[in-house]
């Protein structure tokens, strides 16, 4: 036997609303994205928690992002690779041009982070 709710937790007053036929297409594929039981949550989520965002990607973009995340991944690989051959030899024994290219390599992975960043600072606004 499901609890008894309180009266103000009720949802038992019905809204109705009237959408074109493509609305209501973009809110069920909004629903089924954002994994939300029925459109009623979506729409509830939406107007009182805005700050959880829905975004919907054509196929080309979700493709794009696939391969994005995947050259990623490699990269991190690669980076704890080269972290761990690092930490596993003796400092001292680093030359000068060892550490002008383990500088290199740092400076690479901030351009990446930072080109990363403005692509989620975009995709949090909206634009």
């Amino acid at each position: 036997m499901r609890p008894r709710l309180s009266e103000n937790k009720k949802r038992n007053r019905p809204l109705i609303i009237r959408v074109s036929r493509e609305e209501k297409i973009r809110i069920k594929s909004h629903t089924r994205i954002g994994k939300y039981a029925c459109m009623s949550d979506f729409i509830r989520t939406r107007l009182f928690n805005s700050n959880k965002k829905v975004i919907s990607l054509d196929e080309e973009a979700s493709a794009q992002i696939k391969r994005l995340d995947y050259e990623l991944n490699k990269i991190g690989v690669n980076l704890n690779q080269i972290a761990k051959k690092i930490n596993s030899q003796n400092v001292s024994q680093f030359t000068s041009d060892d550490r002008a290219v383990f500088e290199q390599i740092l400076q690479e992975h901030l351009n990446c982070y930072s080109v990363l960043q403005k692509y989620m600072e975009k995709v949090e606004s909206g634009k």
